[in-house]
């Protein structure tokens, strides 16, 4: 367990996941073991690598996710039928919008850390401050990437709010990447089982 309040458990095995009920903030501890971890090492790539085409499914529409760093990885990536996307600024890559007050971003962010370090960072700002009354993880490990699912519902003033996201460690020529897809709306928002299963699909990966 994390912390000592044992927050959240978090398995070495790939596939698993866990959930726990807890209103605290999470405080990792990276010295315990992070699921979804790859052991991959970089190799040159040439220009343009498509490193990762996973087949496209029926659901949902393409969206090209990339930002104005050059050597960051450009992402294309499903997003539910009916969503309105926009390109975003600075290490936003693209934002979307939905019904029921649903929302998703996607941002492609530098990073100095190796993968564990860089998804207990990422996991542990999620949320901001906000109790949260629900938290899951699990490994999903594609293309060689590793990769996590992390499932969050927090209690703010206006009432619950649920939380999905895909964090993915991606490195190209000459630096390393947290992609995350982030999708949030109102606790129990009728279609957002839906939106998760289409936003949270693997993805395509180009280096520039």
């Amino acid at each position: 367990m994390l912390g000592a309040a044992g927050l959240v458990c978090l398995v070495a095995v790939v596939a698993g996941g866990c959930q726990k009920n807890t209103a605290s903030t999470l405080h990792p501890d990276p010295a315990e073991p992070v699921p979804g971890i790859a052991a991959t090492r970089p190799n040159h790539l040439p220009q343009n690598a498509v490193t990762c085409a996973p087949p496209h499914t029926e659901s949902g529409v393409l969206a090209t996710a990339a930002v104005s760093d050059l050597a960051a990885p450009i992402v294309t990536m499903n997003v539910p039928d009916g969503w309105n996307s926009a390109t975003g600024n600075g290490d936003t890559a693209l934002t979307s919008t939905g019904p029921d007050g649903m929302s998703a971003t996607v941002t492609i962010t530098p990073t100095d850390l190796e993968p564990g370090g860089s998804f207990l960072r990422y996991t542990a700002n999620l949320g901001g401050a906000m109790p949260r009354l629900k938290f899951s993880v699990a490994g999903g490990q594609f293309c060689g990437y590793s990769s996590q699912l992390l499932s969050m519902t927090v209690r703010g003033p206006s009432g619950a709010t649920d939380f999905t996201d895909r964090v993915t460690h991606i490195w190209t020529n000459t630096k390393q990447y947290l992609v995350a897809i982030h999708l949030e709306g109102p606790g129990g928002a009728a279609g957002f089982s839906g939106a998760k299963a289409t936003l949270m699909q693997d993805f395509a990966v180009v280096i520039p």
